[in-house]
């Protein structure tokens, strides 16, 4: 059996694509158990973070196991597999050993350093053996990944690399400005009441935030946030819970709100915010275009001349067809005129005298065709070149007006509306920008470090699953050794009935004393041996040399898959 991730995430898909790829609490559920139904797995987890969607396996069969996890996702996700496989990512055995330790220390994370992977990774795991889909191989892989990364952050300065998701977040949105100058006295709403939203609002308390307002659909969850957050010793921050109805009223009062939640819809749409905003100000949300982006302009500066015009007389085009906004020479003119037609025109255009010639009916053939291309061609030369619709140059942007309200969106698919960007008086945060602005973000020092941790952790993984390996096969044959043992006591006390207990007791001993002196220097040798690359052949060969029984080893392996399978988060 060997390991196996097929996934993707923020630095292979697009922010689009994730969002319609999210997966729910109840599909990620359904999906580790058809994939361990598969028949390539025997075992399965999913870890589904806002920018990534990962599913892990056992597989016995590499091609078999890439095909069918790939097509378990798309399924679940409900994007097509046609789209989803070029965003997806593979890595088997050492390369997923890799790529999970990578992703618990924050490498692989928007925000390089961030720490929040780690009870995401812990969450994972959790639900993988409440399902008891993790047998002995992800349960070692995701613990010891939880290890790896807690030892990233203690030993080295990881963190100061980068911050959480929610952190970085609402630096963008302060534009720069300290956060925690820029968050004195404001009011905010936190919509979601799960581990980000918690994290969220605990982040703006800490930031000095005056009031957070929590909603939640769950109202009791929300009474508990809230509840803890006023009961904080750290902050002195008002904090109050009331039901998801009351959004549209409380966000007219807040200055800056946060949502993260599990629905599958909006929760602000772009005519909520508008109209929180106008609220606020007086004076409607007037759209205007995003930082950075730009509508293009209406059509051309010169106007059509009027069918009528003495300039276009004796044109043989009916200008009255003409699309507004295009010259009669342009492309839109010509286009899906038959070949006489355009002949004419370039007749015309050219100041001849108009080509006196019956026009064509009906679907133009070959011929036609080809008088096209021909008329086309003595056209430009006759102009120069037919004008063509360009993109216009940039032009200078409108400023926008300071925000009255900040928004920040950590849910995945997305809860807030994308056209709120275009909203005058707006100012959104979303995992897309926040892509795009951790693009840059510098890398610390440190990092190189953590690089060098994953790397050392993965080869001592390797080597202890290569010598776990191989313990079946030692225990199996310690089996045989006792049965050998036992065996060989029985025909004893046959042999000399009258035997007493105590020099029964010692025969038995010595016997067991020198059984296990003649196996004690091979079984460790062998998993010495095992645990360096390519030992797997001494469990084979251990097994042929002693003419081990296959089942026995098979049920010994058994026996600790389903002991692993119950094992607690570390």
């Amino acid at each position: 059996m060997s390991l196996l991730v097929v996934g993707l995430s923020h630095r292979s898909a697009p922010v689009s694509v994730l969002e319609r790829a999210s997966l729910g609490e109840d599909a990620q559920l359904k999906l580790v158990q058809d994939t361990v139904a598969a028949e390539p797995a025997a075992e399965a987890a999913v870890l589904a973070t806002c920018n990534r969607i990962e599913l892990y396996a056992d597989v016995d069969k590499f091609h078999a196991g890439v095909a069918e996890l790939s097509t378990l996702l798309a399924q679940h996700s409900g994007v097509g597999l046609e789209e989803l496989t070029p965003h997806l990512y593979v890595h088997y055995e050492d390369r997923a050993v890799h790529h999970l330790f990578s992703v618990a220390c924050g490498l692989d994370s928007m925000v390089v350093g961030e720490g929040q992977i780690l009870g995401q990774i812990k969450d994972s795991l959790a639900r993988a053996q409440d399902l008891h889909t993790a047998g002995r191989l992800l349960n070692d892989l995701f613990q010891q990944a939880l290890r790896v990364g807690k030892r990233a952050h203690s030993e080295t300065g990881i963190d100061r690399a980068g911050q959480s998701l929610v952190t970085f977040g609402l630096e963008q949105l302060s534009a720069g400005a300290d956060p925690q100058t820029w968050a004195q006295g404001k009011k905010a709403l936190v919509i979601g009441a799960g581990s980000m939203s918690s994290l969220a609002a605990a982040t703006l308390a800490r930031a000095g935030v005056a009031e957070i307002v929590v909603a939640n659909r769950t109202f009791a969850r929300a009474e508990r946030l809230a509840q803890i957050l006023s009961e904080g010793d750290d902050t002195d921050v008002l904090a109050r819970a009331v039901p998801m109805d009351a959004v549209p009223f409380e966000l007219t009062r807040a200055d800056v709100a946060v949502s993260c939640t599990g629905a599958t819809g909006l929760v602000l749409t772009a005519d909520s915010v508008a109209a929180t905003v106008e609220a606020r100000t007086g004076a409607p949300a007037a759209a205007a275009g995003p930082i950075g982006v730009r509508d293009e302009p209406e059509a051309a500066a010169t106007p059509l001349p009027s069918p009528g015009a003495a300039a276009d007389e004796n044109c043989p085009l009916d200008l009255s067809a003409v699309p507004t906004g295009f010259s009669v020479m342009g492309e839109a003119a010509v286009a899906g005129m038959d070949a006489a037609t355009l002949e004419q025109h370039g007749a015309w255009a050219a100041g001849g005298a108009a080509v006196d010639r019956p026009r064509e009916t009906g679907r133009p053939g070959p011929e036609a065709d080809a008088e096209l291309i021909g008329a086309l061609a003595a056209t430009a030369a006759s102009v120069g070149r037919i004008p063509e619709r360009r993109r216009p140059e940039p032009v200078a942007e409108v400023p926008r007006p300071q925000p009255v309200l900040f928004l920040l969106d950590l849910a995945m698919p997305r809860d807030i509306d994308a056209a709120v960007h275009r909203l005058a008086g707006v100012r959104l945060v979303d995992i897309e920008s926040l892509a795009d602005a951790s693009a840059d973000a510098p890398m610390a020092a440190d990092v190189d470090t953590v690089r060098r941790i994953v790397g050392d952790e993965v080869a001592a993984f390797g080597a202890a699953q290569r010598a776990a390996h191989i313990t079946p096969t030692v225990v199996a044959l310690r089996s045989m050794a006792a049965e050998v043992v036992a065996g060989e006591i029985a025909r004893l006390e046959g042999r000399l009935p009258g035997l007493d207990g105590k020099h029964r007791a010692e025969i038995t001993q010595t016997v067991k004393r020198v059984v296990d002196k003649l196996l004690h220097a091979p079984t460790v040798r062998v998993k010495q041996l095992a645990a360096e690359p390519g030992g797997a052949g001494y469990a084979d060969a251990l097994r042929t040399l002693f003419d081990l029984d296959q089942e026995t080893v098979a049920s010994v392996s058994r026996a600790e898959n389903s002991t692993e399978k119950n094992r607690g988060p570390a």
